[in-house]
């Protein structure tokens, strides 16, 4: 019997989409993207974990000292990028995205990006 829900994208294909469309952004707003992105999707919650994202400005600045500088001008992309991020999530999911939040580590070089979806409307099938 063939699944009912062949006209929809699969889980792994949403992912791909979210992954390619953070590190083109990330790309666009900092000059350099990550060089690995993947992609979790669990119900309401969507996160996409980057790896190897640091410019070699930033990594020239950790190297003197200034993690703390590179955090806050991090956050200060993500702050700017929101909209953009948060609404092309919402456009390759379907559900808008109710809260967004973001984080970066220096060693190693990891990010997130987190977004919580609102509820899916009533009689359709969660996600995830």
């Amino acid at each position: 019997m063939p699944d009912a829900r062949t006209d929809q994208p699969q889980s792994g294909e949403l992912a791909a989409a979210i992954s390619d469309l953070t590190v083109q952004l990330l790309s666009e707003y900092t000059g350099r993207g990550p060089t690995r992105a993947r992609t979790h999707l669990s119900g309401d919650l969507v996160a996409v974990v980057v790896q190897d994202a640091m410019t070699r400005g930033e990594l020239s600045l950790i190297r003197d000292g200034e993690e703390d500088r590179v955090l806050d001008t991090r956050q200060a992309f993500q702050r700017t990028m929101r909209e953009e991020l948060a609404g092309g999530v919402a456009q390759i999911i379907g559900r808008e995205v109710v809260a967004f939040m973001s984080a970066n580590h220096i060693d190693p070089d990891v990010g997130v990006e987190v977004f919580i979806l609102a509820p899916d409307a009533p009689g359709k099938a969660a996600s995830g």
